[in-house]
């Protein structure tokens, strides 16, 4: 099991737990503002524990069958953070994706920065040849992150992901974990 690390200030980067689903509900109803210009438009139901709950159970799935790494930030018993790699594909590949999203209240303490490179550090321990990452062409925030964490923008999505309602472009990066 992948050991939780202490990013800054008392704030923790650890997998996800069966017991998490009430605490990701409580903070996704917190950011529910801050979050909504960055991710698809969200149901009511999305906002409760019983749909966190069967999400983590999903999530935890994909970790035991080696295709997702889902992590969460935590400051006592608040969540204030998501990452997640995800789609780990083997073979010739050997790639997974990369989100996250940091808590409006906790940004600005260089947690999404910390997050990112202790996830990149599991991506090179799990055998992966390459993370990628897509955000909002105008997200430079995010971009300045990735840019951080010696990604590299390598393209342009067009129409890529539906976020805030809209099918919107995505800028491009990638993370080769050998250099």
């Amino acid at each position: 099991m992948l050991d939780a690390v202490e990013l800054v200030d008392g704030v923790v980067m650890r997998l996800l737990d069966p017991g998490d689903g009430p605490a990701l509900a409580e903070a996704y109803a917190r950011n529910r503002e801050h979050l909504a210009p960055w991710e698809p438009l969200r149901t009511p139901e999305f906002f409760t524990a019983a749909w966190h709950h069967r999400d983590v159970a999903g999530a935890l799935a994909r970790l035991q069958a080696g295709t997702s790494l889902p992590f969460v930030l935590v400051e006592g018993e608040r969540v204030v953070g998501r990452l997640n790699l995800s789609d780990v594909v083997r073979g010739v590949f050997q790639n997974a994706n990369l989100g996250y999203w940091v808590d409006g209240e906790a940004t600005g303490r260089g947690l999404a920065t910390m997050a990112v490179g202790v996830a990149l550090h599991h991506a090179r321990a799990a055998g992966l040849h390459r993370v990628q990452a897509g955000t909002l062409v105008h997200n430079t925030g995010s971009q300045r992150v990735l840019e951080r964490n010696g990604f590299a923008r390598f393209g342009l999505a067009r129409r890529y992901l539906r976020i805030a309602g809209e099918w919107q472009d995505h800028a491009m990066f990638e993370r080769l974990l050998d250099e």
